[in-house]
């Protein structure tokens, strides 16, 4: 692993199928909106030996006939929603700013939980992320000292704190703890949590 600049991360592991499948279906979201994978995926992503059932992202805002055309692209390669079927009622969870799940045909982990942007906060995630360049592709993750923060202040549960620790280790060197402080008390301001 190398930074190669303080947004760009250079991994040259070996991509499990999990990393395969999220390059899969992050190459489709990327065509019509831009987007950051947040939470666990991204301790995974950098070593962490865990299960997960869910790969979490963000995407901007996007207007009903784009993202149409998102979802007929992800059942064309193979995706299936599982919250709803019809354009309409797919389209109806984004209006109502409801995270939509998206799995392979006939399965329904892992599965990929989009969310569309709209605190404050979610925003900011486009801010600042972090590209990671793989051997087969790239991805955008959240920032690291806001992955940190967000899983230490917010989440805190055992599996949520593992991560963040997981995080702290490999990247300590890289780590700009003003901003981990900084996103603790914007989670503080957000969530009223001291």
């Amino acid at each position: 692993m190398e930074f190669v600049d303080d947004r760009t991360i250079k991994l040259n592991k070996p991509l499990s199928d999990l990393d395969l499948l999220v390059l899969r279906f992050i190459r489709i979201i990327e065509k019509y909106v831009e987007y950051v994978i947040i939470s666990g995926y991204v301790a995974i992503l950098f070593g962490r030996s865990r299960g997960t059932e869910d790969v979490d992202l963000f995407i901007r805002p996007i207007t009903e006939d784009k993202f149409i055309q998102l979802y007929h692209h992800l059942k064309a390669d193979g995706f299936w929603c599982l919250n709803a079927e019809s354009d309409n009622g797919v389209y109806d969870y984004v209006k109502e700013w409801i995270a939509l799940r998206f799995a392979l045909k006939n399965q329904t982990i892992p599965n990929f939980e989009v969310k569309v942007a709209r605190k404050k906060l979610d925003l900011q995630v486009f801010n600042d992320f972090i590209t990671v360049k793989t051997v087969s592709g790239k991805l955008n993750i959240s920032s690291l000292e806001r992955q940190i923060a967000f899983k230490k202040y917010y989440l805190k549960s055992d599996k949520d704190l593992e991560d963040a620790r997981h995080v702290e280790n490999i990247f300590k060197e890289h780590l700009n703890k003003e901003k981990i402080k900084k996103y603790k008390h914007d989670i503080g301001q957000e969530y009223g949590i001291s």
